[in-house]
């Protein structure tokens, strides 16, 4: 997947835990100039931004969706993700599944499974 044009980037997993990858994935979007929105049921804000409880909340000019989530968690959101229209998702390691793998490409959507969005936003 090209992050050609990718300026507003949610994070599904997001953190207020600066040790895990949910939190060290939104300060290293949000230190490259990304438009960043934590999806964390769970917090109010995440590093001074506002975190978004689901994605049902989540502004529909989002151009990517990143999963830092197991992939059973992972599936669902990703389906719920499609049915509202969002077509750009991204699996950090860990986040894939053989069955979303099949969820994204039966359903035309742009996804990278695997790859750290950290190291790929590094331009």
């Amino acid at each position: 997947m090209e992050l050609n044009g990718v300026k507003r980037i949610a994070v599904v997993g997001a953190s207020e835990d600066r040790r895990k990858y949910g939190n060290k994935i939104v300060r290293d979007l949000l230190s490259k100039g990304f438009e960043v929105y934590p999806v964390n049921p769970r917090s109010e804000a995440i590093e001074g931004v506002r975190c978004y409880r689901d994605i049902e909340e989540l502004p529909r000019d989002v151009d990517l969706i990143v999963f830092v989530v197991p992939p059973d968690v992972g599936i669902q959101v990703a389906d719920k993700a499609i049915k509202l229209g969002f077509n750009r998702l991204w699996f950090q390691p860990g986040a894939g599944s053989k069955q979303i793998e099949d969820l994204v490409k039966n359903n035309g959507v742009e996804y990278s499974i695997g790859r750290c969005i950290m190291v790929e936003t590094s331009f």
